[in-house]
């Protein structure tokens, strides 16, 4: 233990460590998939990974407890780091999900940097995988997509705009002692703005009381009376299951531009009329079905100097599973999250993480597991979206082809999706409980067949307009 640290673990961080579990890791991961140019070129990423990782500060970083405050944990750098301890070069596989699944089931070392890489190579020789694992408390899906694009090909591997990380002259007074920064012209004015300053902080708590109140009733009236839905929970068997779906971007958008909305909202009522479909096939029902969906929101600042740390809140979401019409649930998902982005990202239910920032560090050190059992109850999935750069990204010279996000599976749920956007097509990510879902190939199918008629259905609608008429 130490508290010789400037970076202390921030709340949400804090409580992601807190309510980690042999059942239930609190890692995100990234499966990418990329064509093999000769047979060592698995072996050759591998070398590649571990050597470009050595450089790479932030995954030298591991977490340990310090002793003030009293319960907290901060990111140090590892003493004898060795990138080999985190790069593996695994044996052949034939199917890349299933090995990724298996992978994904084991926690990470924390007393380790808490972030895993493991390569793939495929058994036809043709291509390879490699499958990224980051504790949540190390980095958000932001912060990961930065440390997986350092250790990309060097043409590759300039982090976006929205997580650049600043010169170090950029915000070297923003952490200098208040002496060094202080022009004694300004000693006057600084002293007369004091009570000012002291009035708006105090207005500030005033408002952050209301605010977190208000969260909190948002929270009880979310899980008032409900139901859990049996296909969407589980009790936690720490086993993993992954699957991939492939769609086509422009099919998206097609849909988007026929129906009104946003991309995003298209893709989660892709979530939705997938849950109906599955139901269905599994015998299961879908009427009366409307599951609670949480939808992450990054509120991490543009070019921020500072990218680790996760700056979460989330919008909570019916999805209309049991609305028989696509373009109906379609239009209740836009709905219900215009609702939503009308409240912002600092009210409703949705954004419980941000009272992670109100509880001491001794309650998330105490208080951890227990929070961890409360997630179930309010929502049921997660449906989460990562950003990916447009340019493509390369390996040892290897093109980067298919990239499967995987969000962390919450205490008690069966179901975690993640979507991301890359070269012109969208990459859902599916992660279950095993013992919960074994069928979970068959609701990557049911994606599929969702935007298959979501686009059948924009057709109709479209052939129903009357064009103009000859004359």
């Amino acid at each position: 233990m130490t508290s010789e640290s400037s970076d202390l673990l921030a709340p949400l961080d804090l409580a992601f460590w807190s309510i980690e579990s042999a059942e239930h890791p609190m890692h995100l991961g990234a499966l990418g998939v990329f064509t093999a140019d000769s047979p060592s070129a698995a072996a050759h990423a591998a070398e590649l990974l571990a050597a470009r990782a050595a450089a790479v500060p932030g995954l030298r970083l591991r977490i340990r407890r310090v002793l003030l405050p009293l319960g907290g944990a901060a990111r140090h750098p590892a003493p004898g780091f060795d990138p080999l301890d985190h790069v593996r070069l695994a044996a052949p596989v034939r199917d890349f999900h299933a090995a990724a699944g298996a992978l994904l089931q084991q926690p990470l070392d924390r007393d380790r940097p808490p972030w895993e890489a493991h390569v793939l190579p495929g058994a036809d020789g043709g291509s390879f995988a490699v499958l990224f694992k980051f504790h949540h408390a190390l980095a958000d899906g932001l912060r990961a997509l930065t440390l997986a694009a350092a250790v990309m090909d060097p043409a590759a591997s300039t982090a976006p705009p929205a997580v650049r990380a600043a010169h170090p002259r950029e915000h070297s007074q923003e952490h200098s002692p208040w002496w060094r920064a202080l022009d004694p012209r300004e000693l006057p004015g600084r002293v007369a703005a004091v009570p000012g300053r002291a009035a708006s902080a105090a207005l500030a708590a005033v408002g952050d009381v209301g605010r977190v109140l208000g969260i909190g009733a948002s929270v009880a009236r979310a899980t008032w009376g409900t139901r859990s839905f049996a296909a969407l929970t589980a009790r936690p068997t720490g086993t993993r299951r992954t699957a991939g779906v492939l769609l086509d971007l422009d099919d998206v958008h097609r849909v988007r531009k026929t129906a009104g909305g946003t991309v995003n909202d298209v893709l989660i009522a892709v979530v939705a009329g997938a849950l109906r479909r599955w139901l269905d096939e599994r015998g299961d029902g879908s009427d009366g079905v409307a599951p609670r969906a949480l939808v992450p929101v990054s509120r991490r600042r543009p070019r921020t100097a500072h990218p680790q740390g996760n700056r979460l809140s989330g919008y909570l979401v019916r999805l209309p599973v049991d609305d028989p019409a696509p373009l109906a649930r379609l239009a209740a998902v836009r709905a219900a999250m215009d609702r939503n982005k009308d409240a912002g990202p600092t009210r409703g239910a949705g954004a419980v993480a941000l009272l992670a920032d109100h509880v001491p560090s001794l309650g998330h050190r105490v208080g951890g597991r227990s929070l961890a059992h409360a997630a179930r109850l309010l929502f049921d999935v997660l449906v989460t979206s990562v950003p990916l750069p447009s340019l493509g990204l390369a390996l040892g010279g290897c093109p980067l082809t298919e990239v499967y996000p995987f969000a962390p599976l919450a205490h008690g749920q069966a179901l975690a999706v993640a979507v991301s956007t890359y070269r012109g097509r969208v990459h859902y990510g599916l992660v279950a409980d095993a013992a919960a879902v074994p069928d979970l190939e068959r609701l990557a199918a049911c994606v599929r067949a969702e935007l298959a008629g979501l686009v059948a259905a924009c057709d109709d609608r479209t052939s129903l307009i009357p064009g103009p008429r000859a004359t």
